[in-house]
């Protein structure tokens, strides 16, 4: 059979189960494709099938925290199955990107047992809020993507890319958001299938078939989100559509950028304190927003210059976990007993809210043992109110 007449007969039986016709039916491996199916989905499907349980993973910014897609390919993949209890993991926080990612992905995602199905998100993350450049945004999805595999070789993924108004921009000059570019190689590289919903909104914005507002902006409406399950709803009912397939390992290539964030994890310590502490910030009585599921959570915290915090790790990469809000200030870090480095804290979404951000004091070490030592700097933003220093988690690659 041919690849037109497969893509006609699959857009008929998509029309049948009341799906719609959408250029996913086009050929794999037609890069104008909205979706990239790189996988059979036999492993999943085998294990939903035959064991009558699944564990699906959802992991990504807000777009994925918020009740949208999420429930939605939940509710696909439950009527699909219908005899299966699932268990769905909502791994979506808010403002976070694909670097805090890869070192919560082993806490948020795989603690409680291995995930067979899992769906990423961090593509609006990526360039909206962390502003990466190309390297970070390759890093961070390598790390998520090669962690997972690495805990479970029959895990079937999928990554999706939604879109903000600069991307719809960027579409209408006829280029790709930085990214997409980033992540959609390290998807290929590894098999991974990935879901263009950027580009699908930006081409129906284009024909005329949809509005930005239809689609309800950067934190979909139902409609947009709608767009998006059916994108993932259609694909897999067409890798589901014939006879079962054997359950097999995926292979596992050899690493883009060996810094990559694969290796990432939160440190247990010990940490040696010398003006720190670790407590429950008194949230009510500081300047800005603290959004409630880190309101008790404890802190690694000093505001004080001078006030230090060491502490040994393994790895190529060293970095921090921070709620950075507007009395956010500055560490200086000295690695190994190197010369002392600034690294600004405050982020520009820090003005009205403790902001969830991971930043990396250094990913480019030599591998082995090391040894950091951070202090709380005299020195702030121009924008900030103070010198506060408050550490979710100490994360080391």
């Amino acid at each position: 059979m041919t690849c037109a007449i497969r893509a006609i007969c699959m857009t008929l039986l998509l029309s049948a189960v009341g799906l719609p016709t959408i250029s996913a039916a086009a050929p794999v491996g037609d890069e104008s494709a909205n979706v990239q199916q790189r996988s059979d989905f036999q492993n999943s499907r085998s294990v939903f099938a035959k064991t009558k349980r699944g564990r699906v993973g959802f992991i990504g910014g807000s777009i994925t925290e918020m009740k949208g897609y999420r429930p939605m390919v939940s509710d696909f993949l439950s009527k699909q199955f219908p005899s299966t209890e699932f268990t769905f993991i909502n791994g979506g926080i808010s403002s976070t990107c694909s670097t805090t990612g890869s070192f919560r992905l082993r806490r948020d995602l795989f603690k409680d047992g291995p995930v067979d199905l899992l769906f990423v998100e961090f593509a609006v993350n990526d360039d909206q809020d962390a502003q990466h450049a190309k390297r970070e945004c390759r890093r961070g999805l390598e790390g998520i993507l090669r962690q997972c595999l690495t805990a479970n070789r029959r895990m079937d993924i999928v990554v999706t890319y939604f879109v903000n108004p600069g991307m719809i921009e960027t579409y209408g000059r006829k280029q790709t958001p930085l990214s997409i570019t980033a992540h959609e190689p390290v998807a290929q590289h590894y098999g991974v299938s990935t879901i263009h919903l950027a580009r699908e909104v930006a081409q129906r914005i284009d024909r005329g078939d949809l509005t930005w507002r239809e689609y309800g902006g950067t934190h979909p409406a139902a409609r947009g989100n709608r767009i998006c399950a059916d994108l993932i709803g259609s694909m897999l009912k067409q890798a589901w559509s014939g006879a079962p397939g054997e359950a097999v390992d995926a292979k596992m290539p050899e690493p883009i950028d060996d810094h990559s964030y694969f290796n990432g994890r939160f440190l247990a310590g010990p940490f040696q304190l010398n003006g720190f502490e670790k407590k429950t910030p008194a949230w009510p009585r500081l300047p800005g927003q603290c959004r409630g599921r880190f309101a008790e959570n404890q802190l690694w915290c000093a505001d004080r210059p001078g006030a230090e915090l060491k502490f040994n790790f393994t790895g190529v990469g060293v970095g921090a976990y921070v709620l950075a809000g507007p009395d956010a200030g500055m560490v200086d870090i000295s690695i190994d007993g190197g010369p002392f480095r600034t690294i600004d804290l405050y982020h520009r979404f820090s003005r009205g809210l403790h902001y969830p951000r991971t930043v990396m004091f250094d990913a480019d070490l030599k591998p082995g043992e090391h040894q950091i030592l951070l202090r709380v700097s005299n020195k702030s933003n121009p924008r900030s109110l103070g010198q506060a220093v408050r550490v979710l988690d100490f994360a080391a690659n």
